[in-house]
Formats: C-alpha cells, structure tokens, sequence
C-alpha cells in the first residue's frame, strides 16, 4: 500500500507549485495578450511594428523547450533564494507559462467578432469600456479554455520538475516503490481530466448562457 502521508504531502505541493504558478502567468500573461491584441492589425490601437516585435519576442520564449527553461532558471533562483526545492521551481513554471498564458488571450481576443467592436466605438465608447463590456464578456469562453489549458500543462510541467528535481508527485513517479509510483501517475492523471472536465464545463454553461 502506498504511504498515504507521502501521497498528500506530494500532491499537495503539485497543487501548490501549479496553483500560484497560474496566478502569476495570469497576472502577466492576461495584460500582455490584451496589449498584443491592441497593437494587432485587428486591435483597438494597431501599430504594425510594436506588434511584430513584441509578438516576435513572445514566440521566441515560447519556442524554447521546457526542459532547458526549466534547469537554467531553477539553478539561478536557487541561488538567489534558497528554500524548498518545490518552491525555487514555481519561478521556472511561471515564466514559462507567460508566453503561452500571452498568445492564448491574444487568440481570445482576436476571434472576437469586429463589428461589435466597431458599433461600441461608434457609440462613443472608450477603449476601457470595449475591453470591459465587449472582448471580455464576448472571449470569455474563449479566456476559459485558455485557462484550462495552461493549469493542464503546468500539472505535466510541474510532474516534469517533480521528477527532474525529486519534490511533488513527480518526485515520487521516478521512486523504485512501484505502488507509491503508480499512486501519483493516477493522482495526475485524475487532477489533469477534473481540470479538462471542470474547464468544459465552464465554457458550455457560458455559450449557453449567451
């Protein structure tokens, strides 16, 4: 039988590292993905060349594996606040999500239907007013999908971390007890589905309540 208290406190470090580390590529995804959309071809301000540089730098971090993201910013967080190895990775898991968390409110934003953008301008509305009572309300489905997605993909990343650095369940997926391991692949699997479940969800009670 798998050691319960080792389980817990595995799985609760998952949920931790996971939990902050999607709040804080929220907090800086969300506004990033705002500004790219507004400075798109399509958006509320265009401006071509602040939109392909930004959108240009956005790729190239995206474009870098995890892995190599993932052992370069653990060792220089490690060494500027040393602590819990569990914690010193919610700053790699972090800033890797940001690119993605960027371009996935961008795509939200930018499948937004034009004309409704343009009848709120023509109604004299500011562009605070658009973002507020027009992307978000109408990409809403789209922001929540997102959500749900990045919060899957920190679970694998974070399960990767685990496993490379020896913290949450992925430190315990590598371990030689085979009942501890297959414990923490279920734990996984069983957090990734009542994410997917819980974010599809979400994004049909919305479209339906449209």
């Amino acid at each position: 039988m798998p050691n319960l208290i080792v389980l817990t406190s595995a799985a609760g470090q998952t949920l931790y590292m996971t939990f902050i580390s999607t709040l804080l590529a929220c907090l800086v995804g969300f506004p990033l993905g705002l500004g790219l959309f507004t400075l798109s071809p399509t958006g509320i301000r265009p401006c071509r060349n602040a939109y392909k540089r930004t959108s240009c730098i956005i790729r190239l971090f995206r474009s870098v594996p995890f892995i190599i993201l993932m052992i370069l910013l653990f060792r220089v967080f490690r060494f500027i606040a040393p602590g819990e190895t569990w914690t010193s990775v919610i700053a790699p898991l972090t800033i890797s999500a940001i690119p993605f968390v960027t371009q996935t409110v961008e795509n939200a934003f930018a499948r937004v239907n034009l004309n409704i953008i343009h009848a709120a301008r023509a109604m004299g509305s500011t562009d605070f007013q658009i973002v507020k009572k027009v992307l978000i309300p109408e990409a809403l489905s789209g922001l929540i999908s997102g959500l749900t997605l990045t919060i899957i993909n920190l679970l694998g990343y974070s399960a990767a971390a685990g496993a490379l650095w020896g913290c949450g369940l992925g430190g315990l997926i590598i371990q030689s007890n085979v009942p501890l391991t297959a414990a923490a692949g279920v734990i996984i699997l069983l957090l990734i589905e009542s994410v997917q479940i819980l974010g599809a969800l979400a994004t049909r009670n919305i479209a339906i309540s449209k």
